[in-house]
């Protein structure tokens, strides 16, 4: 569910703008001086709709509009392809998540988020296009997304990457429409930018009338133009994060293990013989680590295998060990150990006579020095008989030694994931002390938002669907391609409002089952 106190705080802030923006409105004496202050700001003010329009930035955007007119023209070509198959694309891939949701849904088993073909509920803010017949002009304008919940299905520590991500996202959406718009010699009138409800956006204001007047293929390379910047954004953004190494390598270094950047106040790897801010960590059991990926992929593989025990002689097994009671748990395991003791794990082992033996050990003794076995096998030695003794945990609970020299061994016990949650690490080693290490980090998170979000809303918002992007240049395309097969101009607008209407529907499914899965259940 989402927190009360995000509920009462954007209910309450909202409230109060708009209480304080009627208020003004009606008193007769602000009433006039307000308005003349709203107007000569260009700022408008509606429930949960804050919106600011300028001027100011025309005479950029019409230098930009007046580039290179042949590159321009390739260019927006190029963008208006993409926009036709990314159309087509998203229709195809929204069909195929919504049945992926349902079949989800009805089996009662869903799968990792991972494995979705795409995630609606925390895709990008999609844009629209709103007509405005009274002013005889249009708005290209960015609509949030309904269904990124901050603190449900996303981090309060990840907040200002989002809403960066999709400011910047919305405003290289909407410098495509601009510029694509002055190409094709239809008139700007300006650029703003508003908030509706949490979440930011952009939009572009261009006239009507020189909009209606020009051919459907000039429509569509304006219509098409946000999703092929917002493509574009996108594959830059990669590039970037593919290249950082090479891009940071004067200030840092790669390849030599995962730096601990964080470690949250209850993460069981906190504490004096835990993990500190600027470890390297090398080594998760036998599992080399080099970077954070490979950090993530063996704790995977530790999770999903069963616990590796460790090679001990049978002299220092007889030396360590000491009676104690063995008992079940409830989850059917065995322990042995009932002193108490935080150092002391109950080892399970095998011999000749016996395959269920165990034996009470103090851990750091018996694994420091030791050697990874699965069974007795993998530790027979010339004249040194010696077990493979693996520690007795509850289910999900792995015994794991984390090297990060010159430290001592971390010993963790519990489940994998949970140190993963809670330890937070870099690629990236610094060259120099004064260097941040989180940094390089910043710049992949930020990276990693863009791709996302980005990308999000050039596939969301090429959906036919009413007030969005799509929703134009479907009817452009139509216009363009059925003109010669349906002669009476009714019928393609009913052909048009049919597919809008079905897309409509598709989208707003995968939304509402979106939301259902992230906030219900």
């Amino acid at each position: 569910m989402i927190p009360v106190p995000v509920v009462v705080t954007v209910l309450g802030g909202w409230c109060a703008v708009y209480l304080a923006d009627t208020l003004l409105k009606s008193s007769n004496s602000l009433k006039a001086s307000y308005e003349d202050w709203l107007l000569t700001y260009g700022l408008s003010v509606s429930p949960f709709h804050l919106r600011w329009q300028t001027a100011l930035f025309n005479r950029q955007f019409y230098t930009w509009g007046r580039w290179k007119p042949k590159f321009l023209y390739l260019w927006f070509s190029i963008g208006m392809v993409f926009g036709i198959v990314a159309m087509f694309g998203s229709v195809i891939l929204l069909g195929k998540t919504l049945l992926q949701t349902l079949t989800q849904m009805l089996t009662e088993a869903p799968k990792a988020q991972n494995d979705r073909m795409l995630q609606v509920v925390v895709s990008a803010p999609s844009s629209g296009l709103c007509l405005r017949a009274v002013c005889k002009q249009i708005v290209l304008h960015e609509n949030s997304p309904w269904s990124v919940v901050p603190g449900v299905n996303l981090p309060i520590s990840q907040l200002t990457y989002f809403f960066s991500a999709i400011l910047i996202s919305g405003v290289i959406h909407e410098v495509g429409h601009g510029v694509a718009a002055i190409r094709e010699q239809v008139r700007f009138n300006g650029f703003g930018i508003f908030i509706f409800i949490v979440y930011p956006g952009a939009f572009v204001d261009l006239f009507t009338t020189h909009l209606q007047l020009i051919s459907p293929v000039q429509q569509l390379r304006i219509f098409c133009a946000g999703v092929w910047h917002n493509f574009v954004l996108g594959v830059a953004s990669f590039m970037v994060l593919f290249l950082l190494p090479a891009i940071l390598f004067p200030f840092y270094y790669t390849g030599v293990g995962a730096l601990v950047t964080e470690v949250a106040e209850d993460s069981p790897a906190n504490g004096p013989r835990g993990l500190f801010v600027g470890d390297l960590v090398t080594n998760l059991q036998d599992c080399p680590v080099y970077n954070v990926e490979d950090w993530n992929s063996c704790l995977g593989d530790i999770s999903e295998k069963s616990q590796v025990g460790y090679c001990v002689s049978a002299a220092t097994l007889q030396q360590l060990s000491f009676p104690a009671r063995v008992y079940r748990r409830l989850d059917g395991t065995v322990e042995c150990c009932s002193n108490n003791s935080l150092t002391d794990i109950c080892f399970s082992y095998s011999n000749k006579l016996d395959s269920h033996l165990y034996a009470c050990l103090p851990a750091r003794k018996v694994i420091e020095a030791s050697k990874v076995c699965r069974t007795n096998m993998d530790c027979h030695k010339e004249f040194v008989p010696s077990f493979c003794v693996t520690p007795s945990l509850e289910n999900q609970t792995r015994l794991i030694r984390v090297k990060h020299p010159p430290h001592i061994d971390m010993l963790y016990v519990g489940h994998p994931m949970h140190l993963q949650y809670t330890v937070s690490l870099s690629s990236f080693v610094p060259r120099q002390n004064f260097l941040s290490i989180d940094l390089p980090v910043v710049i992949e998170t930020f990276c990693k938002y863009l791709i996302s979000l980005s990308g999000a809303l050039a596939v969301i918002n090429a959906v036919p669907c009413f007030a969005l992007d799509g929703q134009w240049i479907l009817n452009s395309f139509l216009e363009a391609t059925l003109s010669s097969l349906i002669v009476e101009k009714p019928n393609r607008e009913l052909v048009g409002f049919l597919i809008l209407l079905a897309g409509s529907a598709l989208l707003a499914a995968n939304v509402a089952l979106g939301l259902w899965m992230v906030t219900a259940r």
